[in-house]
């Protein structure tokens, strides 16, 4: 596991924070998406209402606080450990997940071969590679772990006290986690494959609350997607 930050004690406390609650609201856009009719949860737009508001909550959430980035785990210092970690990190898990999306999947009998159709598939790969999946991961880490589980974390600390910050990170991890692999556009797009996203949530988020460098999760999520994209596509198209 990742050594804490050097610089630990300078990052700004859950005392004087604002707004953490605004991360709710992203989850409950996520959990009020199974109830609505299945016509509608078909619809793109709608599948991207809870990232949207949680982007939204974000820019609100950063109004009205200082030092918004150490917040995020976004400091200058956390680049080198986050190159270092989120490699890998990300070899490790792109490595193994790859192995279990080609191997075990179809071994119970689940079909891997829709994965042809998904948009991702359908972008060229000279965007895709590198451009489109860094991207990708910048604003995914920003928004499920940066914003999401920080502000739980938040939350959590503020309401129970640190005595209890064990629990409260691995509550705050597990939400963050399945709000990631249960969002409306991961379901609908990856549909039995996206509980590759709740270990990855669970992992990521565990390297977020030890390191609080969002730089890792970053590097991590796209060197595991680029090896996950550039195998399996290799293998599905030839």
């Amino acid at each position: 596991m990742a050594e804490p930050e050097p610089n630990a004690s300078k990052r700004p406390t859950q005392i004087d924070e604002r707004g953490a609650g605004l991360a709710l609201l992203p989850i409950a856009a996520t959990l009020n998406f199974y109830i609505l009719p299945e016509p509608l949860q078909e619809q793109t737009l709608i599948q991207f209402i809870p990232q949207i508001l949680s982007y939204l909550a974000l820019a609100l959430w950063a109004q009205h606080n200082t030092t918004f980035f150490p917040r995020l785990g976004v400091q200058p210092d956390g680049v080198r450990t986050g190159l270092r970690v989120g490699l890998i990190t990300g070899l490790l898990l792109g490595s193994f997940n790859t192995f279990v999306i080609l191997d075990i999947v179809p071994r119970v009998g689940e079909d891997i071969t829709f994965l042809r159709d998904t948009p991702h598939a359908q972008i060229p790969v000279l965007i895709m590679i590198p451009w489109f999946v860094c991207a990708i991961a910048v604003f995914v880490e920003l928004n499920f772990r940066g914003f999401l589980l920080g502000r739980l974390l938040t939350l959590g600390l503020t309401m129970s006290g640190t005595r209890f910050k064990p629990w409260v990170s691995a509550g705050a991890i597990g939400i963050s986690a399945l709000v990631f692999a249960f969002d409306p556009f991961m379901m609908q797009t990856f549909r039995h494959l996206h509980w590759i996203a709740l270990w990855d949530g669970v992992i990521w988020g565990i390297l977020w609350v030890r390191t609080h460098n969002l730089y890792v999760t970053i590097v991590a999520h796209a060197v595991e997607v680029i090896i996950m994209y550039s195998v399996i596509r290799s293998v599905l198209f030839g």
